[in-house]
């Protein structure tokens, strides 16, 4: 059994109109050297593979089909062993 945690943001050249708002919020705060805020998505599950390349597979093809906008999006995967 793997964990899988997936990381979904949107690719530098996309604006992310969420991510200005929380940063204008950040330096009404007076936090000011707060700067290039983005907001993503995190995904964790668990993966029943036999081999942590297999988990890794896994999670490559659900990222691909269906949590991640290949045209707007980019993702990083994790995957750590479960004992």
């Amino acid at each position: 059994m793997y964990h899988a945690t997936i990381a979904v943001t949107l690719r530098t050249s996309i604006l992310d109109p969420q991510g200005k708002a929380v940063e204008h919020a950040i330096q009404s705060l007076e936090a000011g050297s707060v700067r290039n805020v983005r907001i993503g998505k995190q995904i964790q599950c668990d993966i029943d593979a036999g081999t942590q390349a297999e988990a890794k597979k896994t999670a490559e093809t659900i990222c691909k089909k269906l949590l991640a906008n290949p045209v707007m999006e980019d993702y990083t995967i994790s995957i750590e062993e479960r004992t």
